[in-house]
């Protein structure tokens, strides 16, 4: 099917391609048009279906509104859920949105940016790993807009949406503790991913201070690249040499793993809490006390300092939001 272009709706209204366009990027008051033909325009623009070419835009105006969401696996159902809001809320100030996916792979996402920049994009919402670092500031200096979302990195002042990860896993650690658990451990990423990082030290402060003898006995980090099988068989080994009597997931795919080795091999009762909320953990029975992200609010909140950033250049200042995490208690 071929495109409707500008030049066909002039042609259609009986204008100039100069006219219609002047219609469609809301400048028909600014240049003296009627009312009664601006309609008329917009009217055929419908009729015919026409949808503007972001790039040939871009290149008149300098903006495609259009940005980038690029996070570390947008099949993992917080991100997935993330990327859904944000394109709801970019799509309520006309913005579309293009998804992409970083594998936690270096190589990987510095391609999808370079690959990006050159798709004109009016600006970034990232879920940096710390070797973005050089690859972000270089946007920030070729004046590029970016708002990091779900975690931030120390080094950059750059304007970012995080949730209070060190509160969060403070929060989990003491529903164990007074649950009366004795033997509470951690299942994490070996990362040195920022967020994890911060789970990690509220979890093992909390139980350091609340007199548990070495919690970092109890901790199992699993690398991020290895198979499903790989970790469900890390998780098993852990548990029957360690025994723990509960686990604090630190990511809710990590969770889910735990629940497949307890249902398929381990048969002894522990309580388990995760960091982030699914359908499984809320479905499932038992049904899995967790700690939610308000994953809404942070789609919100990361849309609107991009928009406002790309809107606004001159005057931008830096904003860092860090957003409370909630305990949702059930079944375990």
């Amino acid at each position: 099917m071929k495109l409707v272009s500008i030049k066909d709706i002039a042609l259609k209204a009986g204008v100039s391609t100069t006219t219609v366009s002047f219609v469609l990027n809301g400048k028909a008051r600014e240049k003296r048009i009627s009312k009664e033909l601006e309609e008329n325009i917009l009217a055929i623009a419908n009729h015919l279906h026409y949808r503007p070419n972001p790039l040939a835009r871009g290149l008149r105006t300098g903006q495609t509104e259009t940005i980038a969401l690029m996070v570390e696996d947008i099949a993992n159902p917080f991100f997935s859920a993330l990327a859904r809001v944000v394109e709801d809320e970019a799509e309520k100030i006309g913005y579309t949105v293009i998804f992409s996916s970083t594998e936690n792979d270096e190589s990987r996402a510095l391609k999808l940016i370079h690959g990006l920049k050159h798709r004109q994009m009016d600006g970034f919402l990232i879920t940096p790993t710390p070797s973005l670092k050089e690859a972000i500031v270089a946007l920030q200096k070729e004046e590029r807009q970016v708002v990091l979302i779900d975690r931030f990195i120390p080094e950059i002042d750059i304007s970012s949406v995080t949730v209070d990860n060190i509160e969060g896993s403070v929060k989990a650690a003491r529903y164990l503790i007074e649950k009366g658990y004795k033997r509470i451990a951690m299942v994490t990423t070996l990362s040195d991913q920022v967020q994890m990082q911060e789970r990690y030290l509220g979890f093992t402060k909390t139980l350091t201070e609340a007199g548990f003898e070495d919690p970092h006995d109890l901790i199992l980090q699993i690398p991020f690249h290895i198979s499903k099988k790989e970790a469900i068989v890390s998780i098993l080994e852990f548990c029957e040499a360690k025994k723990p009597d509960a686990i604090f997931f630190a990511t809710n795919y990590l969770g889910a793993y735990g629940l497949e080795a307890w249902r398929n091999q381990l048969h002894y009762p522990v309580g388990i809490v995760s960091f982030d909320d699914t359908d499984l953990f809320r479905l499932g029975r038992p049904s899995i006390t967790v700690i939610a992200q308000p994953i809404e609010l942070i789609a919100k909140e990361s849309v609107t300092l991009l928009v406002n950033a790309i809107r606004n250049k001159e005057a931008n200042p830096v904003r860092h939001i860090r957003l409370e995490p909630t305990l949702i208690i059930r079944e375990t």
